[in-house]
């Protein structure tokens, strides 16, 4: 409930727990409303802590029903504790290590929250990340106490018959005549409480064995509803791909008997990495050529290499506190992120991160909810699983290695998993890691952990011709951000090269600034100078190769430029950045009523003529090209606008300069259209690839419009062999007003109204609609018998669709977009407040809208931060969104 002033947590304030937990064993008797939870804990006081003398005993406890506390094997009578309605006090324990046994009731059925343990579609299942395990029992519910956990599991046999907890299993047995049974889990390793996991239901699973390097043979199961185990193929070929990978790449190999996969229906993010026992949104696990697009795929192998990677960046070593949240998400974002680069192209898996990272994090950075990658306070950490933490966390890892270079950044990974294994850490030990492996000292790269915002670099390049050198001025330009006016210079390092008039990379010395390696330099002071000799012709410069840091370039780069790059740059990453500002910077020039269109329009060609040149080149592969053809979306140029976006006038211009370039590529379009057609589905990367640039080539022949276009698309839809087609032709006509799109959509619900998976795909496709009826529809749609209000799936489908992929209706002049989001946000907040609070990101860049626009949003945050029951989670965003 809304609290008037809830007080912060401050990084500041950390210190050491004062008591310690050595071993957990916990006796849990799942029933749907009313499991027993018996916890024995064996705690000692913490020889590190502060605290002195006669320390009393405080436990973290929500939403628990107590019914008994013994110590030492001596029952307490109430007046030896304190029960409040966030925790229990044991007011003198021992001096001496001690146990405690607690015996409390939860009740699993009643938990929309879906923290703790709660069933979904009648499966008992738990998530404790971050603050829920005291919602299971009384507990020092903090990353920095690890403990050793034996769970004991009781469940009726013919609702559960499959028990699953961390570690390995150790016995089973049956009860009461055979109605009821248990099983045994013990994990050898100690491990955080936001780790604990379980699992009733019953289940079916799919099995196989991988043999690790050191030739130790692993059990591995993945547990999915019946009906659905050949959907599970892909994500347990996903699991032993990351494993060999991480054995390879990072020389780490798995520490238990069994991995175990669960895939469950209602879950607050994406998955979960519980040590031995990873728990997933289902949606992130199950896939077939029919029910799954090449996307899911791609995501399912990303996030089952993700939670498996966190076995040692998280699980081994973990988080001092919540505060070093990055310190296993931003890096184990890196580590799978490099792991899908191996697997696929590494250049399309690099657009593709900074397509994500600019969309979601730049925007965040910009904001009234920007924070350091290292947040100094929090009210509700659930607050800040943001892309700050994960996307710009992993970019920050990636920066250590181009600064250190492959083998002394593997040398520091090493040294930090050899030193802290078994242990939770800070940012400090783990960038101190890679000091004493290099000798680098990397005390102003820190800043990027401390520091919120995204740098700009003002650049500016001038040619002597006479004397054959070039010189490069780079200011750094560091914008205030939320509790934090002014920041000193950040440690940047910039790939670059220079190409001479024949498209090729000069051969130059450098002087000035601080040279890391060839073609590798770093800016360090607000204004940095690099000087180039022996430069023969003037040079076109090609900056931040591979976005080598998170930052906005602003460079005067004229439109040939910008052509020349997209015909010559080396790097293909820069390749497709010259197309996409070439391609953002005409759309910007539509918006200005001061050019003449027939000058703006001649950039449209321009660009075709260059998009025309990359699809005929062999050379390139078919997943890059697409991505050349997936030109600025309408919220990339809101986002370079600014300032005063009227999303309504940017969808105009955009439409209109799509269209341009569907015209003038046509030809092209049509024949990749007709040759790439999909014979039998395969969703390796080359297939993959092939199918994108052909439904890339179908999204631009369909902004003409044309009775043609639209059979085509009808005919797409229909002939579909894959669903990564079906619901390619599904999203484009929900998108238009075409004769045939009543007919599409109604025959995609026919077809998977019974399939709670992919119905999410039909919501999905009418909440990011253009049209002007989209949000009637949305509203309609919240009515629909397959619409569920405590589903997050189904949340994020409809409602979170609507607010965060369809910036034209979502922004609508008249402030209805902002008003339904409140009322939603308004709706959930009682039943899921994480949720809730996820969906008024939505927000987040209210500050850039026109006038009208911002104000009306501005009105729909303060009704929300005015409702009288409003939780924590929500009262923090719309406080800092709120807060000049």
């Amino acid at each position: 409930m809304k609290a008037d002033n809830p007080k912060p947590v401050l990084l500041a304030d950390y210190r050491p727990p004062e008591f310690l937990i050595d071993s957990v064993h916990l006796d849990i008797a799942l029933a749907p409303v009313k499991t027993r939870v018996t916890s024995k804990l064996h705690i000692r006081r913490n020889p590190d802590s502060e605290a002195a003398g006669k320390v009393p005993l405080k436990l973290d406890g929500e939403l628990l029903k107590l019914e008994s506390v013994t110590l030492d094997g001596k029952k307490l009578k109430p007046s030896s504790y304190r029960v409040t309605e966030t925790g229990l006090t044991i007011s003198s324990p021992p001096k001496e290590p001690f146990t405690l046994e607690i015996v409390t009731t939860i009740n699993p059925k009643a938990n929309t929250a879906l923290q703790g343990i709660y069933l979904s579609r009648g499966v008992y299942c738990s998530q404790c990340e971050a603050q829920g395990f005291r919602r299971i029992t009384y507990f020092l519910d903090r990353p920095d106490v690890l403990a050793k956990y034996t769970v004991r599991l009781e469940a009726d046999v013919a609702t559960a018959p499959v028990l699953l907890a961390n570690g390995n299993p150790v016995e089973r047995g049956t009860l009461s005549g055979g109605d009821r049974h248990y099983a045994v889990w013990e994990d050898p390793h100690p491990k955080p409480s936001y780790l604990f996991a379980v699992v009733g239901g019953d289940l079916s699973s799919i099995a196989s064995t991988f043999t690790t390097q050191s030739g130790r043979e692993v059990d591995l199961r993945i547990y999915v509803e019946h009906g659905k185990e050949a959907r599970a193929h892909w994500a347990m070929e996903s699991l032993k791909r990351s494993m060999r990978w991480d054995e390879t790449r990072f020389g780490r190999e798995y520490d238990l008997d069994v991995f175990n996969i669960v895939a469950v229906s209602d879950f607050n993010m994406g998955a979960m990495e519980n040590k031995g026992l990873n728990i997933f949104n289902d949606r992130l696990i199950l896939a077939s050529p029919e029910t799954a697009t090449d996307a899911n795929y791609e995501s399912i192998e990303s996030v089952v290499a993700h939670e498996y990677f966190h076995n040692w960046t998280g699980n081994r070593i973990t988080c001092r506190d919540w505060f070093q949240l990055c310190l296993k998400e931003g890096l184990t974002v890196f580590r799978d992120q490099e792991f899908s680069a191996d697997q696929r192209s590494a250049t399309v898996q690099r657009i593709g991160d900074v397509r994500q990272l600019k969309a979601l994090q730049f925007p965040e950075d910009q904001g009234p909810l920007a924070h350091p990658v290292r947040p100094e306070s929090y009210v509700e950490i659930n607050n800040f699983y943001t892309p700050t933490v994960y996307e710009k966390g992993a970019e920050v890892v990636r920066m250590i290695e181009t600064i250190l270079g492959p083998e002394k950044f593997r040398a520091g990974m090493d040294l930090y998993f050899d030193r802290h294994d078994g242990q939770a850490v800070t940012i400090e030990d783990f960038v101190a890691c890679f000091e004493d492996a290099s000798g680098q000292d990397l005390s102003q790269f820190h800043r990027w952990y401390s520091q919120a915002g995204t740098p700009e670099l003002v650049c500016n390049l001038t040619y002597d011709k006479r004397k054959k050198s070039a010189e490069l001025t780079v200011h750094q330009v560091l914008k205030p951000s939320p509790g934090k006016a002014k920041k000193q210079p950040y440690f940047i390092p910039i790939s670059m090269a220079l190409l001479g008039e024949n498209g090729k990379e000069m051969d130059l010395e450098v002087e000035g600034g601080v040279q890391i390696r060839d073609g590798v330099v770093a800016v360090t002071d607000r204004t940095t100078t690099f000087k180039f000799k022996g430069v023969s012709s003037r040079p076109v410069p090609s900056m931040l190769r591979g976005f080598s840091a998170p930052v906005m370039i602003n460079m005067p780069l004229s439109d040939q430029d910008l052509a020349f790059l997209m015909h010559h740059d080396s790097d293909l990453f820069n390749r497709w950045q010259a197309s996409n500002a070439y391609a953002t910077r005409s759309i910007l020039a539509l918006l200005d009523a001061k050019r003449p269109k027939t000058v703006v329009a001649s950039k449209a060609v321009k660009l075709a003529d260059a998009l025309r040149y990359a699809l005929r080149n062999s050379d390139l592969d078919d997943a890059y090209k697409a991505e050349l053809l997936k030109l600025p979306s309408v919220a990339d140029v809101a986002r370079e606008k600014a300032t005063k976006v009227d999303h309504a006038a940017i969808f105009n211009e955009h439409r209109a300069f799509n269209r341009t370039i569907g015209e003038k590529l046509a030809e092209d379009l049509e024949a990749i259209y007709a040759a790439s057609r999909d014979n039998k589905f395969s969703p390796d990367a080359k297939n993959a690839g092939r199918r994108a640039l052909r439904n890339a080539a179908l999204s631009l022949l369909t902004t003409r419009g044309t009775k043609d276009d639209m059979d085509r698309l009808e005919a797409h839809y229909f002939n579909a062999s894959n669903m990564t087609d079906a619901c390619h032709a599904m999203f484009l006509i929900a998108g238009v007003d075409a004769a045939g799109r009543d007919g599409v959509l109604n025959d995609f619900f026919e077809r998977w109204k019974d399939d709670h998976l992919v119905i999410d795909m039909w919501f999905a496709a009418q909440a990011q609609s253009p049209r002007a009826e989209t949000l009637d529809e949305v509203k309609e749609l919240c009515r629909h018998p397959l619409f569920k209000i405590t589903t997050p799936n189904k949340v994020r489908a409809l409602i979170g669709t609507f607010a965060a992929s369809n910036p034209l209706q979502f922004n609508r002049t008249d402030g209805a977009g902002y008003e339904f989001l409140a009322d939603k946000v308004l709706e959930i907040d009682p039943l899921n407040p994480q949720v809730a609070a996820r969906m008024l990101g939505a927000f987040r860049s209210y500050r850039a809208l026109e006038p009208k626009r911002k104000t009306l949003a501005k009105a729909a945050l303060k009704r929300v931060a005015g409702a009288t029951k409003l939780s924590r989670d929500c009262l923090e965003m719309v406080t800092r969104m709120l807060d000049d």
